[in-house]
């Protein structure tokens, strides 16, 4: 065992309705994963106590083993990784110690998972009624599981009608397709439940309806509960604690209003300033750099390469853990000194003109995917050098009004026009230098660059598309692009898998910069991505917008996010933009009830005012 296993990490937890449980529901002792062919550590040191009805929230960037870890809770891990050291009780049952049959007898009934995407954990092919009941297989005798299913629909607010019961996962919107896996986890009432992003990729209104069924089951049966995310203001507004993830190992643990209104660990005060804020009260800062990898953290604190406070002795070796307070202990040297947290007041906005040239246009227009309308007689206009942003439930028809402006979607009615140009429906109908003039950046990084393509040949193949250009000067322009975003010239040969997600994303938009475009669309461009990451795209859209005097598009249901980029903004529903007008104003001041409910349900992260969640 080594040292960092040995003096690790203890989490006391206190139920969220009385006193402290003497026997904790799970105990997690001196935890290591490895990678198998290395003996390298994933994660390692990590003890854990929690309570019945306790939720953890486990937060840190891509990268920092907070999924490594969730999984190892199921007795799980991932190809390629081995669990070399430590205990995991649950209930008093060693996981660690049971056979895989074993394991797979108590994973369901013990034990419980719900996965970031449901798509992952819901047959297409079966009916959502023969899913449940697969899920209640333990239960005897069929009408038990037929009430128990129709129970835990009831607790998750589904109905339990036949036309609900005999639908396909494809058939249910992505909130209900949550809910679903939410009710086949607690079906069987387990001791412990994982939570892996559940809400990445909702809407606020949906993820605030997930939310609220979470809090309350886990409240009403007694499930313990490790929360996994990196969305900080989700975690305020569910978990009585938090555990900070950086590098395989735990930088801060405690309260979740002590740990996030006074953070004593470097890394977590740049967590907090990376958190977008709808009221406009901060200004967004991201942390500069990347974790280390496995194999390549140093003697030292793993932190100290990023950390604005870092001390000649950080270098030496890993700090010891520091109690600050009762429960809250911290991986740091500097962790007892006396420096009040503040974050970076937004900084104010001189009031400017307002530019009088229109750079698009869209009026009227109606759009149909087959027989299904999805846009409604949608009108719009942005002035040239703008940000402005596309906001909605999912199913709205934002991204479908977006497609149909870069002509990814002809199926429409209405005019649309570019710089007094106008854009026929369909991008292959436009005249080149329209199709060059608007750029599209992609929700996902994965999908949208070629995993056979090195980093220099995806950057360089849409300019050839439409210039004519020798090794030398293609080679210029890339190394241009990727420099603008922030990118070494060094990565051009190498490849996606090989980049991290927030890198990725930089070399779509280098992709779609080098084009030098009139319009940019970014579509969800952050919605994978972590706080810290999001914050340094933010920042770099934005100051390649001042730079350039780039028009943008910005479509997200991020509304804390619009705050920060946009100047105007227009709200969509069921296919029809209901409000729009300035950020400010819309936000503060919302006028249509969908607006009100999308302001309302954003979860609030606001560390000067923190209080625990009820």
């Amino acid at each position: 065992m080594g040292p960092l296993a040995r003096r690790g990490l203890v989490l006391g937890l206190h139920h969220c309705d009385g006193p402290v449980v003497d026997v904790p529901v799970v105990s997690v002792r001196n935890l290591r994963v490895e990678v198998s062919a290395s003996a390298v550590d994933v994660i390692d040191g990590v003890n854990l106590d929690l309570q019945r009805g306790e939720i953890l929230g486990l937060v840190g960037e891509s990268g920092c083993g907070k999924t490594t870890l969730a999984l190892a809770l199921l007795g799980y891990r991932r190809r390629g990784l081995r669990i070399t050291d430590g205990q995991i009780l649950v209930d008093g049952r060693d996981l660690l110690s049971l056979s895989e049959a074993e394991l797979g007898h108590v994973r369901g009934s013990l034990v419980a998972y719900v996965p970031q995407d449901p798509a992952t954990a819901l047959n297409p092919a079966m009916r959502i009624e023969t899913q449940l009941l697969e899920a209640m297989a333990r239960i005897d005798g069929r009408r038990q599981r037929r009430a128990r299913m129709v129970e835990v629909l009831a607790d998750v607010g589904l109905p339990s009608t036949q036309a609900f019961l005999r639908s396909y996962p494809h058939q249910l919107s992505g909130g209900q397709q949550q809910r679903v896996t939410i009710a086949m986890a607690f079906a069987n009432r387990p001791r412990l439940i994982v939570m892996d992003e559940p809400t990445t990729g909702l809407d606020v209104t949906t993820q605030a309806h997930v939310l609220d069924t979470v809090r309350r089951l886990c409240k009403e049966q007694g499930v313990a509960t490790v929360y996994v995310s990196h969305d900080l203001a989700v975690v305020a507004s569910l978990a009585q604690r938090v555990a900070v993830m950086y590098a395989g190992r735990t930088v801060e643990v405690g309260p979740v209003g002590e740990v996030l209104s006074s953070p004593r660990h470097p890394y977590v005060r740049g967590l907090i300033r990376a958190v977008p804020d709808v009221d406009g009260r901060r200004d967004l800062r991201g942390i500069r750099g990347q974790a280390p990898e496995p194999g390549k953290r140093g003697e030292g604190c793993f932190f100290a390469p990023r950390c604005p406070d870092v001390l000649p002795v950080c270098w030496e070796a890993f700090p010891p853990p520091v109690d600050v307070a009762v429960n809250h202990r911290v991986w740091c040297v500097r962790a007892l000194e006396d420096t009040a947290f503040e974050t970076d007041v937004r900084s104010p906005t001189s009031p400017s003109q307002r530019p009088t040239q229109v750079m698009l246009d869209v009026q009227g227009v109606s759009a149909w995917y087959g027989q299904s309308q999805v846009l409604r007689d949608v009108s719009l206009a942005i002035a040239a050098g703008e940000c402005s942003a596309i906001v909605g439930e999912s199913g709205s028809g934002k991204t479908t009004l977006a497609r149909c402006i870069a002509g990814l979607h002809s199926d429409l009615e209405g005019q649309l026009s570019l710089a007094g140009r106008h854009l026929a429906a369909g991008a292959r109908a436009r005249p080149p230098e329209l199709r060059r003039a608007i750029q599209y950046v992609f929700q996902n990084p994965y999908a949208s660059l070629n995993p056979r393509r090195t980093i220099g040949e995806s950057v360089v193949q849409p300019l050839r598309h439409f210039e004519q250009l020798s090794r030398s000067e293609a080679d210029e322009r890339v190394r241009t692009a990727l420099e603008e975003v922030a990118l070494r010239p060094s990565l051009v040969d190498r490849y996606p898998h090989q980049l991290s997600g927030g890198e990725r994303q930089r070399v779509a938009i280098a992709r779609a910069l080098a084009l030098s475009p009139q319009l940019l669309i970014c579509d969800e461009v952050t919605s994978s991505l972590d706080v810290s990451v999001q914050a340094v795209i933010i920042q770099l859209l934005a100051q390649l917008q001042r730079e350039r005097g780039l028009t943008m598009l910005f479509v997200t249901h991020n509304l804390a996010l619009v705050r920060t980029i946009a100047r105007r903004v227009a709200v969509m529903s069921e296919g029809r933009v209901v409000e729009s007008g300035l950020v400010d104003d819309v936000l503060a001041h919302p006028k249509a009830a969908e607006t009100q409910r999308l302001v309302r349900d954003i979860p609030r992260f606001d560390p000067a005012r923190f209080s625990l969640p009820a």
